[in-house]
């Protein structure tokens, strides 16, 4: 092979911890690993409308490594730019991508509508970053991998994707580039995660990107986490309030449910409404049908728990509802509050100190989870600010990232020295504590690249 440089675009996820992007460059094929959204910090929001800092019509193919949003919402922006290949993925991750591009998609387009309806935006006119009928056409481009096979991608160019936990579908990817081993880890799940299986482990990595979310921090075991909710449910219901819980359709929500249901089955907590509001609920209770082989939950399990749940799918039902002060729990989108229906409820419940929000995942710098658990008392929603009274809690037992020691348990069956470790998906410190770890428990040296590094290889 004449050209035997590999060039790398650390595109987002780098210095950050959303927007996951990375471009691998072979000099003969462009493959871009993930394809997320910036969230958080208005300067990388921002981002999310700009022309990426590379010819999108020269990439051939993208690979995700799973569904979420801050890994998959910017495809339709990537397809509109003129990239015309296929998005490869497991059929759990296709399926979620597909729940969540069309829900963000109907939420943008209701929120632009209300803005310019309302007049509070900055733009004139407010218009979606996409809409249905891109995310339509982003479907159209998908095209389904089995876990755990090589897949034949180009002349000396294979993939493979692995079970990783995290969410339904989940993997992290190899690829075989000329007989180097790239992984991409992807976002890790727990090893003992309630609702799925462990994540399996690379046993070779010559280049080696791993995510650092939560880096030089530590879970408390899920068992005292399912207790504090437990006492939280209760202790707000019993003084009459209601529990929102905010969450991207398929993040946290399915282990929420799984854990309620389970609660009141036990009578642990009152019987009172169960709502899962979002325009894709039906599809998300039928992910559990749909995915059995990656989850613990039986098929009885599955019909009794969903029973539990009132699925609310209409705009019009999420505004009803807003204003029903009958104690209650609400799971809605989206899970740092970055926008999705949970707003139209804070909106009118915000105010009420008998309610309690409880974070149950990440929440990343600059997003209104994060500001609100760093003390602030007001909320902009909808282009005003609305007092901010509820009682608030993040219970980080459950979220569905590896914590620092899971980080560092993962890369144990890494049988050489890899060549090149890249730490990206996490904020500095996490980052930097992952960097110190790694170095501590197997000697390596990685670095942590910014956002549009380029590294040749």
């Amino acid at each position: 092979m004449k050209n035997t440089k590999i060039t790398i675009h650390f595109l987002g996820a780098a210095g950050t911890v959303t927007g996951s992007k990375y471009l691998i460059d072979t000099g003969a094929h462009q493959l871009l690993i993930d394809c997320g959204v910036f969230q958080g910090l208005k300067e990388l929001r921002l981002k999310n409308w700009e022309y990426p800092p590379v010819d999108v019509s020269a990439i051939d193919a993208v690979l995700l490594t799973h569904g979420h949003f801050d890994h998959t919402g910017y495809l339709p922006r990537l397809i509109k730019y003129g990239f015309n290949g296929p998005v490869y993925g497991t059929n759990p991750t296709l399926d979620i991508a597909t729940i969540i591009l069309n829900d963000s998609a109907k939420i943008q387009e209701q929120e632009a509508a209300r803005a310019n309806k309302e007049g509070y935006s900055k733009h004139s006119p407010a218009e979606p970053l996409y809409g249905v009928k891109d995310v339509a056409k982003t479907i159209s481009h998908f095209k389904e991998v089995p876990p755990s096979q090589w897949i034949p991608l180009f002349e000396g160019i294979s993939a493979r994707f692995q079970y990783n936990g995290h969410i339904l579908g989940s993997t992290f990817i190899e690829l075989e580039i000329h007989e180097k081993r790239f992984v991409f880890s992807g976002d890790i799940g727990r090893t003992n995660d309630l609702l799925l299986f462990p994540p399996l482990k690379p046993e070779k990595a010559d280049v080696l990107f791993i995510e650092s979310t939560y880096g030089g921090r530590f879970h408390p075991d899920e068992v005292e986490a399912v207790l504090e909710i437990e006492k939280l449910v209760n202790d707000t219901i019993n003084r009459r309030g209601s529990v929102f819980i905010p969450s991207f359709s398929v993040e946290r929500a399915q282990l929420m449910m799984l854990i309620l249901w389970r609660l009141l089955n036990e009578n642990k907590i009152p019987k009172v409404p169960i709502i899962m509001d979002s325009p894709m609920g039906a599809s998300i209770l039928d992910l559990f049908y749909r995915t059995r082989d990656w989850h613990r939950l039986t098929t009885d399990e599955c019909d009794e728990m969903c029973d539990h749940f009132t699925v609310v799918s209409s705009y019009q039902e999420t505004m009803e509802l807003r204003s029903d002060n009958k104690p209650k729990i609400v799971i809605a989108g989206s899970g740092m509050l970055t926008g999705g229906r949970m707003l139209n409820y804070l909106e009118t419940q915000a105010q009420n100190p008998d309610n309690t929000l409880l974070f149950v995942g990440y929440q990343a710098e600059g997003t209104r989870g994060r500001k609100l658990l760093d003390g602030e008392k007001e909320l902009k929603v909808y282009g005003k600010w609305v007092p901010f009274n509820m009682e608030i809690a993040e219970i980080e037992g459950l979220s569905s990232h590896a914590d620092h020691n899971e980080l560092i348990g993962w890369m144990n069956e890494i049988t050489n020295i890899p060549e090149r470790i890249f730490i990206v998906h996490g904020e500095k410190e996490g980052a930097e504590a992952l960097q110190l770890g790694i170095k501590e428990t197997y000697g390596w040296d990685s670095q942590i690249p910014q956002l549009y590094d380029i590294e040749e290889l």
